[in-house]
């Protein structure tokens, strides 16, 4: 992964979208390090699509700035589009062609890409989606999952320092989604700056090393998976044949119970350590047969930042 000095990949300074009165992007500060695999998570409505299309040069910003790759935007679109795959809102392609005829007529449209190795690109970019079998197919005939690996490939056709994907697993059964989890990784490993836009938990948690939150058009968190979990807040989880003279020893240190049963947990205050909660239930004679403290999920951040629960199917 590239240094911590080094400019980032995505960089955003009050990056504003109105439409209307509407600001479906406020004010927001994004930073994506270089050789991430940056998660930008929210519900739909968020407004992700809207911040990646005004990244890309797609749609205007009512106000801020935006950097791609060290360049301004959309200044140094020409200069910078080049470098950079994206997949959004979804491929698009003549459903009267075969997957490979499609790739070949949009590399033909890419005025930086070689004519003589044009082939040779098409066939490995449908290898590294899995498509291989299907290149002679017409795309009429492609499921959604398929199209969505043609558009990844298309974003494959030339070697790119950052790679854009809006949700990139939509319409893909397991295998698919575990396929492109694959290709994430292994672009990533390359060096490659991998952005994804997503709602789904499972997908950021196992491809992510970054993630960003949107919530109703404002970034409301950023930061390594790691440091978003931890800053949420602990929750200690109690198993006692006593729960009631245990719920008076806890109630006594400030915690506020939750449960019932033999099964108590609460959420840690500050101040208070772990080894302080068993010790006063020992002295009180409460016998502890499990004591655990466990750090909030990327789902609790995501639920108590947004108000809204996640997508957890995938």
């Amino acid at each position: 992964m590239s240094g911590a000095s080094e400019e980032p990949a995505i960089e955003t300074r009050g990056l504003t979208k109105r439409f209307g009165r509407q600001a479906a992007v406020d004010n927001i500060d994004l930073a994506v390090p270089r050789g991430a695999v940056f998660g930008f998570l929210g519900p739909n409505g968020s407004g992700k699509t809207t911040t990646i299309r005004v990244m890309l040069g797609l749609a205007g910003a009512t106000a801020g700035s935006v950097r791609v790759l060290g360049e301004e935007m959309p200044a140094r679109l020409r200069e910078v589009l080049p470098r950079v795959g994206a997949l959004v809102e979804g491929p698009a392609f003549y459903p009267f062609l075969s997957g490979a005829d499609n790739l070949r007529r949009f590399d033909t449209a890419d005025r930086h890409a070689p004519t003589r190795t044009r082939r040779a690109r098409v066939a490995d970019a449908l290898e590294r989606v899995g498509l291989s079998h299907a290149a002679g197919k017409k795309v009429r005939a492609y499921s959604l999952g398929m199209k969505q690996r043609l558009g990844i490939a298309n974003a494959l056709l030339m070697p790119r320092d950052l790679l854009v994907l809006d949700e990139p697993t939509n319409g893909l059964d397991p295998q698919g989604t575990r396929e492109v989890r694959h290709l994430v990784r292994s672009l990533a490993a390359e060096g490659t700056t991998v952005f994804v836009s997503s709602h789904l938990l499972a997908e950021v948690e196992q491809i992510c090393t970054h993630a960003a939150i949107m919530s109703a058009g404002r970034l409301v968190a950023q930061g390594t998976l790691e440091s978003m979990r931890r800053s949420g807040r602990a929750r200690m989880k109690l198993t006692t044949p006593d729960p009631a003279d245990a719920g008076r020893v806890l109630r006594g240190l400030g915690l506020g119970l939750e449960g019932d049963g033999e099964q108590l947990t609460a959420p840690l205050v500050d101040g208070l350590l772990p080894e302080q909660i068993v010790a006063a239930l020992v002295a009180e004679g409460v016998r502890v047969r499990g004591f655990a403290v466990e750090n909030s999920t990327l789902e609790e951040r995501f639920v108590a930042l947004t108000g809204e629960g996640f997508d957890v199917v995938q």
